[in-house]
């Protein structure tokens, strides 16, 4: 038991508890490439090698890292990769002692029970982590007996969209240490021909940029860096590295053909679409931006920047509207307007004279978008060949008018009728991005987070600038019926200058004469339309020894398996079940790790027995969202204050439960995992002379079920057991449930008050999505406005109406007292308080919570 002694008691509570032996001291290897050593000289880092084949954007990287323990003990050494979020994990093998322990992909909810098991064992079950925006983190851990080495290969693979006339391949690396054999390796392969590569690192000046060697011919490009050790010091006589950051590859390919690029490889097809110098069309869009209270602050201000900026970057030719909502919904004007510099001139003026309040009525907003789009198409205000578009930006749930969020995705729908596309921005990590995803998918769009942070107003105006210039829309291809089936889609709203349009299928007969392809478009004229046939296979089929495989079929895999996923959360009803039953199908064939299926990691065994398996899934946009942030934190102290604090809003909620001294209420519990955690109340020694009862939590019950562990907490004492029996333990601070817990002294000789427990937590992300209890149902966030702001009973303190849950409730500014880092004093938290014993923010009543015992469920 690790007990640090301050002014107060604090007991660190994890549930990664091993037998009191003797454990080996943890060193941490990162990849990505990452390897970190508490001690440089106990483990040797001897290669990282990154090596990133595309063929025709097709992207398949291979990651491999030796380390030599130099201890004269066993270490536990980490190995960690940073890959794009866009990618699928296809193969993990480690190799120890000429011992290679190879991941298998397996269905998701078969190796459930092996995910649940190692989590209670208090084994790190989740290899997969949030890693900033634009990539996850892989990490596994192995046990590596003394003087011996481990070699860890990660394969990903990833097909690279062109954006902003550019395609990008992203390796982050952070060696942390000098490696005597240190590459990075790219060999790109694009029939069509290479128009430019640029290659460049974050951590790299302009003087050792020549490091980089690049070699371009027609239609590869291969670039290599492999700096000398003494090249990599941060300074002669150092041994710091300065390998830290980004090895970026930029490139595009020559577009000399207006139909795109066909390629036949072992019965597959692949076709890229980007025709060149097209003429932009005119565009009618709506903006339709949340200004609800929860958007006040520094929310406000950068929407208000990035509108300014895109409202002067539009097209003198386009039309535009502006709507702004919260309870109300507030339009500009009541039509659209052409960009002239006198209407931009105004519409700056109206967003920047506005400020938030209220609530978030998103359903209503989309909807009058859509009729006054549907009005002035209807009255030949807009141009008969343009598009129209709405651009959503909001960062909260619908809390006024319609609230359903399945039943505003179908209004919506119906609404627009496939008539026009809906782009979706959510602001923070708190939005429900998921209801954004399906409703701007249903509707030809796409949704982006928008990350709260200081370039918020950079990334608004950069996804503007990827939709502001349509080139076609409606645009259809088609292929011979009878030649081709399992296309991947191939009808899309828009192509956007800067994008390529891909489409991959399998072929139904493979010597074929001809190979005829259409596509059919509106674009400036009113109809394009494009044929050709394939015929010369020679020039078609890519060199065999400079690509991987059978990466056509890889590719269509990669595309449908979207598409299927895609299908499966915004799809017709009839189509959900099948989506995702033939894209888990096609998952497992192909060895993809996605949404629907898992890594399972089977680790070697060490002196401490058997060690579990280890379990890598792919993130979703929405579960990447709270990991990416700051984390929720939650706390219990005082009389007694819960409270709840929401770092990404820079914001807390507190709530009192007044109650008799010796309830016991349930204040965490999690099925999942099998953890409970129950606190008991104790009273002051005697009621003060305002007759005000206090009351405090005195004893705390913590139960790992999967563990049989039972740990008690008073202000007295503390008990450890173990299937009944006392036991020493030893915690270990890694990866798991943590909780800390204070124990507040008091005078002895105070008349009224008596020792009484905190109780804090950390890292809460650990818990399943099933953690439930008076704490418990906030570990992973809550979704809140606040609006109305007025005088209350006293003057510091406002009160304010709150929306959450769907109720309106009365609240109070205040302020609790947080004792982690000032255990004297505490520091004063400003939090928005909820009366009545939290009524309306917790779920039920404070009753439903109150158990029988402290080790009780009921």
């Amino acid at each position: 038991m690790t007990i640090i002694h301050p002014l107060f008691v604090v007991v660190l509570l994890l549930f990664c508890i091993s037998s009191a032996k003797g454990m080996p001291r943890s060193l941490i290897c990162n990849q990505c490439m990452y390897f970190v050593a508490h001690s440089v000289q106990m483990v040797e880092v001897l290669s990282v090698t990154v090596h990133c084949t595309v063929a025709s954007r097709f992207a398949h990287t291979v990651m491999t890292s030796s380390a030599l323990n130099k201890a004269n003990s066993s270490q536990e050494i980490f190995f960690e990769v940073d890959l794009p979020k866009t990618a699928f994990i296809t193969n993990f093998s480690m190799e120890i002692e000429g011992q290679i322990y190879v991941g298998v992909v397996n269905e998701k909810e078969q190796a459930k029970k092996q995910y649940e098991k190692a989590v209670s064992s208090g084994r790190t079950a989740g290899l997969v982590k949030a890693s900033g925006r634009k990539m996850e983190k892989f990490s596994v851990s192995v046990n590596i007996a003394a003087e011996s080495n481990v070699t860890f290969i990660l394969t990903y693979e990833e097909l690279l969209r062109r954006k902003f006339g550019k395609y990008e391949i992203l390796t982050r690396i952070n060696p942390k240490q000098l490696v005597e054999n240190f590459q990075i390796v790219a060999d790109i392969y694009e029939p069509q021909g290479i128009a430019f590569v640029d290659a460049h690192a974050t951590f790299l000046s302009n003087e050792l940029l020549p490091l980089v060697e690049k070699t371009v011919t027609d239609n590869k490009a291969h670039i290599f860096f492999s700096p000398t050790l003494d090249q990599q010091r941060k300074c002669p006589e150092c041994d710091g590295s300065l390998i830290n950051g980004d090895f970026i590859i930029k490139y595009d390919v020559k577009r000399a053909s207006s139909l795109g690029d066909i390629q036949i490889v072992n019965g597959y097809f692949v076709h890229f679409f980007a025709p060149p110098d097209l003429p932009r069309i005119r565009k009618n869009v709506m903006f339709v931006n949340d200004r609800s209270w929860s958007m006040s602050g520094t929310r406000m201000v950068q929407s208000r920047l990035a509108m300014e900026s895109i409202l002067s970057d539009v097209h003198p030719e386009d039309y535009f509207g502006i709507i702004l909502f919260n309870d109300r919904i507030e339009p500009w004007k009541e039509s659209l307007t052409k960009a002239t510099e006198e209407n931009v001139d105004e519409a700056i003026k109206f967003v920047w004279q506005l400020s938030p309040k209220g609530g978030t009525n998103i359903n209503d907003a989309v909807i009058k978008a859509i009729h006054m789009l549907q009005d002035d198409r209807r009255n030949k205000k807009l141009p008969e060949r343009s598009v129209d578009m709405i651009i959503l930006l909001t960062d909260g749930m619908p809390n006024t008018g319609e609230r359903n969020l399945q039943r505003i995705q179908q209004n919506v729908c119906k609404a627009i009728g496939g008539n026009m596309t809906l782009f979706c921005l959510g602001f923070g990590d708190y939005v429900d991005y998921s209801f954004l995803d399906v409703m701007a998918k249903q509707n030809n769009g796409v949704a982006r987070r928008i990350y709260e942070a200081s370039d918020a107003t950079l990334q608004l105006q950069g996804f503007y600038d990827e939709v502001a210039s349509p080139l076609l829309s409606a645009v259809d291809l088609r292929y011979p019926d009878n030649a081709v089936d399992s296309l991947t889609p191939h009808h899309f709203s828009q192509l956007f200058n800067g994008s390529e349009i891909v489409v991959a299928g399998r072929l139904s007969e493979n010597d074929m004469d001809n190979f005829l392809v259409e596509v059919f478009a509106n674009g400036v004229a009113l109809l394009a339309f494009c044929s050709t046939y394939v015929t010369d296979w020679d020039v078609i089929y890519p060199e065999k020894d400079y690509i991987f495989g059978d990466f056509t079929e890889r590719l269509w895999a990669y595309l449908t398996i979207q598409q299927l996923l895609e299908t499966s959360k915004s799809g017709p009803a009839e189509k959900k079940s099948n989506a995702t039953a033939k894209a888990l199908e096609m998952s497992l064939k192909y060895s993809f790790v996605t949404p629907l299926t898992s890594m399972v990691v089977t680790k070697p065994e060490t002196e401490d027995g058997p060690s579990g398996p280890l379990i890598a899934d792919k993130l979703t946009e929405g579960r990447t969202a709270g990991e990416a942030g700051r984390r929720t934190q939650l706390s219990l102290d005082g009389d007694p204050h819960f409270m709840i604090e929401l770092p990404e809003r820079e914001d807390a909620l507190c709530f009192n439960i007044n109650d008799s001294p010796g309830t016991i209420f349930n204040l965490v519990k999690d099925p999942s995992i099998g953890l409970l955690v129950n606190g008991q109340t104790i009273g002051d020694k005697m009621v003060a002379p305002d007759g005000k009862v206090n009351t405090y939590f005195g004893r705390l019950g913590v139960v790992h079920h999967s563990l049989g562990v039972r740990l008690e907490v008073t202000t007295e004492y503390i008990t450890l057991s173990q299937d009944g029996q006392k036991v020493n333990v030893k915690v270990t601070l890694r990866d798991s449930v943590k909780f800390v817990i204070l124990l507040h002294k008091v005078w002895k000789m105070h008349p009224y008050h008596q020792d009484y427990l905190g109780f804090y937590t950390l890292d809460s992300h650990l818990l399943s999505p099933s953690v439930h209890g008076l704490l418990g149902q906030f570990y992973h966030g809550i979704e809140f406005e606040v609006g109305d702001q007025r005088p209350g009973e006293v003057p510091e303190k406002p009160d304010a109406t709150m929306y959450v849950k769907g109720h309106q409730l009365n609240v109070t500014r205040g302020w609790q007292r947080d004792f982690r880092k000032d255990l004297k004093r505490g520091k004063n938290v400003p939090c928005w308080f909820i009366h009545s014993n939290g009524t309306g923010l917790i779920d039920g009543s404070a009753e439903d919570y109150i158990v029988s015992g402290l080790f009780k469920t009921v």
